[in-house]
Formats: C-alpha cells, sequence, structure tokens
C-alpha cells in the first residue's frame, strides 16, 4: 500500500519555470527533461538533516565575515546584511541521501552581488571554504560554482523565512551540487587557493557534489 506522500506525488506535477516572474532567476537545471539525479527519489517534504543541530544565533551579535584572498576584507551585520539587492532563484534541491525536491524558490542575496564588497577577487583564488555557526562547520566548493548565476545566500524559502533547522538566519545555497554544500547558518567566507576538505568532506562525502555524476563519495 503507498503511503499517502506516494498517492500525492502520483498525482502531483513539479512546478516548472514557466510562467514565473521575470525577475526569478531560473536554474539551469530545472530545464532538464528529467530532473532527478541518478540514485535520487523526488519529495514533497522538506527534511531537517544536519550534523550537529542548530546553533544559537543572535541576531543582534550575528556576522557574515568575506576574507581571504580578495582585495579587502567585508563584514555584514544582519542589519547591513538586509541593505543588500535582493534576488530570487527557482531551482531544485537535491540531498546525497537521495531524496530531492523540486521547485524551490529560494529569496536572499545573490553570492555575485555579495562579492561586490570585497573588490577585486585574486586570480589565486580557486575555492571557497564556507564556515557555518554550528560549532565550526564548514564545507568547501569550487569557486565557479559559488559564483553562479543561481547561488545565493538565502533568508527565505517559498515565500516564508527559514526555519531555525533549516538554516535561519541565513544559508548559503548552490542549487548544481549536493545540498550538504549549501551551508545552513553560514557565518564566513572565505576564498583559498588549494581546495581543504570541509566537515563532511573529511568523513568521506565527495570534495565536488555533482549529483548528476553522483558524486556522493571520495572513495
Amino acid at each position: 500500500m503507498f503511503d499517502l506522500e506516494s498517492k500525492k506525488l502520483q498525482s502531483a506535477k513539479p512546478p516548472t519555470p514557466e510562467g514565473l516572474p521575470e525577475d526569478i532567476i531560473v536554474s539551469p537545471d530545472t530545464h532538464r527533461a528529467n530532473r532527478i539525479p541518478p540514485g535520487q527519489s523526488r519529495t514533497l517534504k522538506w527534511p531537517i538533516l544536519d550534523a550537529g543541530g542548530p546553533p544559537r544565533i543572535d541576531l543582534a551579535k550575528w556576522r557574515l565575515e568575506i576574507h581571504g584572498l580578495v582585495e579587502k576584507e567585508a563584514s555584514f551585520s544582519w542589519d547591513e546584511f538586509q541593505q543588500l539587492p535582493r534576488t530570487k532563484v527557482f531551482s531544485d534541491f537535491h540531498c546525497v541521501t537521495r531524496w530531492s525536491r523540486l521547485g524551490n524558490i529560494w529569496e536572499g542575496v545573490s553570492t555575485r552581488d555579495l562579492m561586490q564588497s570585497v573588490g577585486t577577487i585574486s586570480p589565486q583564488a580557486r575555492y571557497v571554504l564556507v564556515h557555518g555557526y554550528d560549532f565550526g562547520w564548514t564545507t568547501n566548493l569550487p569557486l565557479d560554482q559559488f559564483l553562479a548565476e543561481d547561488a545565493l545566500i538565502a533568508t527565505h524559502h517559498d515565500g516564508e523565512p527559514l526555519s531555525v533547522e533549516h538554516g535561519a538566519p541565513a544559508r548559503l545555497i548552490v542549487p548544481q551540487l549536493y545540498a550538504w554544500k549549501s551551508a545552513k547558518w553560514i557565518g564566513g567566507i572565505e576564498l583559498i587557493e588549494n581546495d581543504k576538505a570541509g566537515f563532511w568532506e573529511r568523513n568521506g562525502y565527495h570534495m565536488n557534489g555533482d549529483p548528476w555524476q553522483e558524486e556522493r563519495f571520495g572513495y
């Protein structure tokens, strides 16, 4: 017997980019004929997964720090971050634990807009190490993926503010990589020359994490 979600999936067509307002950036993977990567199954839910539970974050003390191989380092308070240009992105979301949630609308600050604050990025910078507020958690990704048109620091999902469990007050969203690269509770962005494994990568996950290549594990 099918469970309730299975019945809903049979009748629910995935949201498509057709008809979206022109100001919404459309992630290129949502144009694929088959939007479910190998080894994945579609879900209508949004499971909550993390390494150690949500941290306690005081918005009055929250800061987003950008440092490393940049012309000038930058630091934003929550109020300053809220004043940056806003972006909306329509994308799918693929978790390495084999579920995919299709047709999400994220709202926040484009990583491209954010990086305008640091001036010139050094030509030596090839990777990004993202730092979370959750007990020193980090993840790594190529700079070009971090600066993809559909990547952003999100504060809202499907028109609602992010919940704490899903990364509030702000989380990275990089739609074209597995979701563990989309760091929750983001607090720091470090541009580096050589790739450096983050928390899950040190524990066996793939250094890149392309869902279409099933880059789940590094062995």
